[in-house]
């Protein structure tokens, strides 16, 4: 079967589709002796030989769809050059899997993480406009204005954020308030540029729903796999 090379590389499990073109333009990626540098470089994949530093891949035969309950003071990435836990250290499959989008490093919640690229793609594409949902704890209480304004868009450096939902749960003792905030892109750090540009920085930050998979009562720091049911709607996107 002829394949593109990081077609063929998200499909063994070495990284999304995206992430494999820049282990590609690194030089870190062989084809039987070969370095391949060419993005679009096509493999046979019952003939060629595809190595990662190295490391001799293959496609992965059993798939794994994870859901996390990220804590706090955790990197989602697979490795970190500042020598952070990242949230493999919280899963124990065998298989190389990696994390579907990102939660930044003082944010908690769900994550979710597979070795199947085309499910990465599926979930992680902006057209889709999959929404997610946080729940947070603002600075302050914003009036009506300012929360048409994070509804409607805000620029948050260069970017105009698309529409978004915003609703006050409670407002706290002290002031601040709790807040569902939903949105269908996922920027880095999106959530708080939006809430810093109204006048309200996040305190707390905690994503509990992708869509249709959910968080409901999974323990901070424990995973499960994915139910048939939250599988199905993925295959449906």
């Amino acid at each position: 079967m002829i394949d593109r090379l990081q077609k063929y590389m998200a499909h063994c499990g070495v990284s999304s589709r995206r992430s494999a073109e820049g282990i590609i333009l690194e030089g870190r990626v062989k084809v039987n002796s070969e370095v391949i540098k060419e993005l679009g470089y096509k493999v046979d994949t019952e003939v060629d030989q595809v190595y990662v530093d190295d490391k001799l891949i293959k496609v992965e035969d059993r798939k794994v769809y994870v859901a996390l309950n990220k804590p706090v003071g955790y990197v989602c990435t697979v490795k970190d050059e500042k020598n952070r836990k990242t949230i493999l250290d919280l899963v124990n499959v065998e298989e190389r899997i990696y994390p579907i989008g990102r939660l930044d490093y003082n944010s908690s919640g769900l994550i979710l993480l597979t070795n199947d690229g085309d499910i990465y793609n599926k979930i992680i594409h902006p057209r889709k406009k999959i929404e997610k949902t946080y729940i947070a704890v603002i600075k302050g209480t914003p009036d009506m204005k300012k929360i048409n304004q994070f509804m409607n868009g805000v620029d948050i450096g260069g970017y105009v954020t698309q529409k978004s939902q915003f609703k006050i749960i409670k407002v706290l003792s002290n002031g601040n308030c709790r807040v569902k905030i939903v949105i269908t892109e996922g920027k880095n750090r999106q959530i708080r540029k939006m809430c810093e540009i109204i006048g309200h920085p996040v305190l707390e930050l905690q994503r509990i729903s992708v869509g249709d998979i959910h968080l409901h009562n999974l323990e901070l720091g424990k995973w499960r796999n994915l139910t048939l049911d939250e599988l199905s709607y993925i295959n449906s996107i």
